[in-house]
């Protein structure tokens, strides 16, 4: 667990450059972000999804202190009703915790990779990652595999709910790029190939913004649906989470954390972390509060929305 710090550290501006991407390229590889790619991608396992079947004491693991000692951590979501309830998702399924990150106990999807938890309209969970696409529609109970028609594999690196349309959902495939399903999940259809091969982090904003943070070509933001893209960060990053009350305030993650209150155009690096980080979620029934996890292995907390952080005892 990282040391406690008396202070915050004093914020770092990160430039926003102004320049329009016409064509897919490789760009520049931040080092802090070679380790992180080899820390999620290192034990991709190959699974089939079955609806978490069993009582609770079967699905439900012994709480412990601390995160959950798996070599990976790679999403997060925080209970619509309780922001002491957090969902963490890792290559070894679901560890959930009741009292803001303080233990963990694992729960469903045991040995499945949650590399993506989104929340739609009417209390439906979405999970995806390597070989993985599901939905919950009890909280994360039980999940029911999804096979949709249009997706070339199931590698699911980003995943996103459209807020304004819970039908709608994005998928941006690893070596492919950005899908699009308007029909719940039962089908994907090709967006662009431009953006989404290297995507990790993805969100829509409720004013319909995609914002794709890609790890090597930082963050590519599109005003009309996928259509074009402009960078408008140049870090690599691995998270992004909207404010469910203040749109404009996003969280990113990948060199430390990173806050914008604009909506994107402008950031703020308000706690960089050596070992950089990952997983973000706001607390939507307390949205000054959210969640980062550190890739050194700490839980981090705001309760004023995003302007400080400290790590969860």
């Amino acid at each position: 667990m990282a040391t406690r710090t008396k202070r915050p550290p004093k914020r770092r501006s990160v430039q926003a450059p102004k320049r329009r991407v016409e064509q897919k390229g490789i760009g520049r590889w931040w080092p802090w972000a070679a380790g992180a790619a080899a820390l999620a991608l290192a034990i991709a396992i190959p699974a089939v999804i079955l609806a978490s079947g069993g009582s609770s004491e079967e699905a439900a693991g012994t709480a412990a202190a601390g995160l959950p000692d798996t070599p990976d951590y790679h999403s997060l979501l925080v209970a619509a009703s309780n922001a002491e309830a957090v969902t963490l998702g890792t290559h070894n399924g679901l560890y959930q915790s009741s009292d803001g990150g303080r233990t963990w106990r694992s729960t469903t999807l045991a040995g499945q990779d949650a590399m993506n938890l989104g929340r739609a309209k009417g209390g439906v969970t979405w999970t995806a990652g390597h070989n993985v696409l599901a939905k919950s529609t009890d909280g994360g109970r039980t999940w029911q595999d999804v096979r949709p028609d249009g997706l070339p594999h199931l590698d699911i690196h980003g995943f996103a709910v459209d807020p304004r349309d819970q039908s709608t959902l994005w998928a941006a495939l690893a070596g492919q790029g950005l899908y699009r399903s308007k029909d719940g999940g039962q089908s994907f259809e090709l967006v662009t190939r431009e953006v989404g091969a290297g995507v990790m982090a993805l969100t829509v904003t409720p004013d319909g913004r995609i914002l794709a943070g890609d790890m090597q070509q930082g963050l590519f933001t599109s005003a009309d649906g996928g259509k074009t893209w402009k960078v408008t960060l140049q870090a690599g990053l691995m998270g992004l989470a909207v404010n469910p009350k203040e749109p404009e305030r996003i969280v990113a993650t990948g060199p430390g954390i990173l806050l914008s209150t604009d909506g994107g155009r402008t950031w703020d690096q308000v706690l960089p972390l050596e070992h950089g980080a990952g997983p973000v979620a706001w607390a939507p029934s307390t949205p000054r509060v959210g969640y980062v996890v550190g890739f050194d292995k700490t839980l981090y907390k705001t309760e004023d929305g995003g302007a400080t952080w400290r790590p969860v005892a």
